[in-house]
């Protein structure tokens, strides 16, 4: 908003001098005999009384008399000069020779200097010189407090703007936040009460719209998960009550049981992490031992299948504030995606950044992932063509939970091409 209160302040200043500059001289311009006529009136009483006293001396004398008016008009420049060496214009030369004075207008309108003529030879010429400094720069105050004034005026015309638009700011970020009952509260006679009042109205359909999704996943969460477990509970009953040779059928329906179940969870937490900002934990945590826990749940499965795993890290890595539990299951969902890929490695790095920031990055020895398919491995149910199949793809939700478990705490999640050979998922922590 400040930003916009300097623009509106340099416009206006730019075009208070520009028009200072150009309008005086345009009208002066536009209605020059009017000028020149009203300066001929102010000047002729005054011309009038300087001839008078050169005319009652002789000629002889006019030079003293010319030194006598400059010390009592002074600093007014009262001077004799002749006809010839005066540099006279036409129409000034004109009227000198038909025994009328003219003047020469400077800026805004006002005499400069005065003509009127002695004789056919002789004239003599009334000059008002430049202001002093002192003047010049009263003047230039002036202008300056006018300026001074109208920043005040644009103050006060701008102020209730900005402390609106500032509480419109402020109600747009705790929306963002999952606050969805803020309101702006600007009244209607405000000058952006129409636009808040469209916004409090757009937010009460977001906060009903929230409201209905949550309700539905509640719904989801009892309607469907309850008949699974159910379900599960039955088949397994069934098993020795079936011949030995459908067992084994009785078995993979159990499995698509319970894939069906964790799909219906993976869903549930997705979800849910859109609205988890104010439930969210900050505690103080080492990043080191957050991983190392986090591997701790596959060591196992790692070793089982001989993929050789490392974990380096920068010596004094300081301790972080985040939520533990969103991190973790961001890293794990990393962790668990790299070991469906690799091949024999997996590396997990720590490091700190000139800002402060943690950088945590998970790679493997795979395939990687092409430089197009980058960002929408992040969307939920994308998975690349080598990945449909459940057994390696998944669901589509882990990188989608893991993006939105780190950017919910004010991190990134990105990918890029590993020096192993395969992908290179970077965790991006602010300090702080």
């Amino acid at each position: 908003m400040l930003k916009i209160l300097v623009r509106l302040y340099l416009v206006i200043i730019v075009a208070y001098a520009g028009a200072l500059l150009l309008i005086p001289d345009a009208i002066v311009g536009a209605f020059h005999a009017r000028f020149m006529a009203y300066n001929l009136d102010q000047t002729k009483g005054v011309q009038s009384l300087i001839v008078r006293q050169f005319q009652q001396a002789p000629r002889e004398q006019w030079p003293a008399v010319a030194q006598e008016l400059a010390k009592d008009f002074a600093p007014l420049e009262v001077q004799l000069l002749a006809m010839d060496k005066a540099e006279l214009d036409d129409e000034e030369r004109a009227r000198l020779e038909h025994g009328l004075h003219a003047v020469r207008i400077a800026d805004w309108g006002y005499y400069e200097t005065v003509l009127a003529p002695l004789d056919k030879q002789w004239l003599v010429r009334l000059h008002s010189p430049p202001d002093p400094l002192d003047i010049n720069v009263l003047s230039w105050g002036v202008t300056v407090l006018i300026g001074a004034a109208m920043l005040g005026c644009l103050l006060l015309w701008v102020w209730p703007h900005w402390r609106d638009l500032e509480r419109l700011k402020e109600t747009a970020r705790s929306l963002g936040q999952g606050q969805m009952s803020e309101r702006t509260h600007i009244p209607p006679r405000s000058n952006i009460g129409e636009l808040a009042g469209v916004f409090d109205t757009m937010a009460g359909d977001l906060e009903r719209h929230v409201n209905q999704q949550r309700e539905l996943l509640n719904a989801v969460s009892h309607e469907l998960r309850t008949p699974l477990t159910r379900l599960d509970f039955g088949l397994v009953l069934l098993y020795d009550e079936v011949p030995a040779t459908a067992r084994k059928r009785l078995l993979e329906l159990v499995g698509h049981v319970r894939e069906l179940d964790e799909l219906v969870l993976e869903l549930l937490s997705y979800s849910r992490m859109e609205f988890a900002e104010q439930g969210r934990e900050r505690v103080e945590v080492s990043l080191l031992e957050l991983v190392d826990s986090v591997l701790g749940s596959f060591a196992e499965e790692l070793d089982g299948r001989g993929i050789q795993w490392e974990v380096r890290s920068e010596n004094d890595l300081p301790r972080f504030v985040l939520d533990p539990r969103l991190t973790a299951r961001a890293v794990q969902n990393l962790v668990r995606n790299a070991m469906r890929y690799c091949d024999e490695s997996l590396l997990l790095r720590l490091r700190l950044e000139d800002d402060g920031a943690c950088l945590l990055t998970v790679e493997d020895d795979g395939i990687g992932i092409p430089a197009e398919e980058r960002e929408r491995i992040f969307q939920p149910f994308y998975r690349l063509d080598r990945s449909r199949d459940r057994s390696t793809g998944g669901f589509g939700l882990g990188l989608a939970i893991s993006r939105r478990a780190i950017e919910g705490q004010g991190g990134t999640l990105t990918v890029a091409q590993s020096a192993l050979g395969g992908a290179q998922f970077r965790i991006r922590l602010p300090a702080g």
